[in-house]
């Protein structure tokens, strides 16, 4: 049994700001290349998992121009949901959603929790399972979303799950999961999404867990300049498993199509106003101690661009109308 994984496709109508191309138009060449691929590879499966779309209530022209695409796949089209494709990040909503629709229509077939599909060819019976993004992924017990349980008694166990899994452990306030934490599960093969810079193909004692990266590059950080969307091809034969991952050959550079310069100009503002502020606080003889004339005041001696005195202001106003502790005695 061959199959082919990708994942984040974040289909929408319009260009992010950090976009510099058209991005719909360089999403459809990936798609386009993505289908193509599987076609060429003769794969029996595709297998998507979950933020297909970047919002739940695309336009219907939009969904319909990704639709055409999808439909020259040879092969089943499977995924999941992700929690851009749903409402509230509720997999229930599902059926009001245009993921929904594209389910209702065959095109792509929607797994849902504890109903996998079953897939058999030359002698080797797989299992496919899917576990959506839901609210409390990744903050109640992992077996719940990574452990999937052998319904069809298959030879091989494929789960997709859609949730933040990671190598190293991500700032408090984050649910996550670690890698290393659940090396335990009966999937043979565990693929996810959502984490966007991805952590390719991981392999302990003959099991997999793997995640390419979002085909999508929505956003600016330096990790995203670099990254290359990529696809996982698979094989699963009774001799065991065998995963590659293979580079979108139409991808460009990410220094062609992301902007950093509005990041840039909003780091460089907030290092002056952070400059700002020290002065305020290396002041020691002001005529006033109002907050909003001692920054009239220092901005007026040191030259500080109006926006940034604004910004301050701006700042100091929302802090006093929070605090109502009133004047100082």
């Amino acid at each position: 049994m061959k199959f082919l994984y990708f994942t984040d496709t974040h289909i929408r109508g319009t260009t992010p700001k950090n976009r510099l191309d058209v991005f719909s138009d360089t999403l459809k060449n990936k798609l386009e290349e993505i289908i193509q691929l599987a076609n060429d590879e003769q794969v029996d499966v595709l297998l998507h998992g979950g933020d297909v779309f970047d919002r739940p209530d695309l336009s219907p022209n939009i969904v319909g121009q990704f639709a055409k695409i999808f439909r020259e796949a040879k092969m089943p089209f499977y995924g999941i949901s992700g929690n851009h494709d749903t409402f509230g990040h509720n997999p229930n909503t599902i059926s009001r959603t245009m993921l929904g629709l594209l389910d209702s229509f065959g095109i792509i077939t929607i797994i849902h929790p504890n109903e996998p599909i079953c897939i058999e060819g030359n002698g080797v019976k797989v299992q496919i399972s899917g576990q959506p993004y839901h609210y409390d992924i990744d903050q109640r017990d992992p077996k719940l979303d990574y452990y999937p349980t052998n319904d069809h008694q298959a030879d091989y166990m494929i789960h997709i799950v859609h949730s933040m899994l990671v190598e190293k452990a991500l700032p408090e306030g984050i649910p996550h999961t670690l890698i290393d934490h659940i090396w335990t599960t009966p999937a043979d093969i565990l693929l996810t999404g959502h984490f966007h810079g991805g952590f390719g193909i991981k392999e302990k004692e003959g099991k997999y867990i793997c995640n390419p990266g979002a085909i999508a590059r929505i956003n600016n950080h330096w990790s995203e300049i670099i990254r290359k969307p990529k696809v996982i091809i698979g094989t699963i034969t009774t001799s065991g498993i065998e995963l590659q991952e293979r580079v979108l050959l139409c991808s460009q550079k990410g220094e062609d199509v992301l902007d950093r310069s509005f990041l840039e100009k909003a780091v460089h503002q907030e290092e002056k106003l952070h400059a700002f502020v020290q002065q305020v606080k290396e002041q020691s003889d002001f005529r006033s101690l109002n907050m909003g004339d001692i920054i009239q005041e220092i901005a007026t001696l040191s030259n500080v661009e109006d926006k940034v005195k604004q910004e301050a202001l701006r700042r100091m106003t929302v802090v006093e109308e929070v605090w109502k502790g009133g004047e100082h005695e």
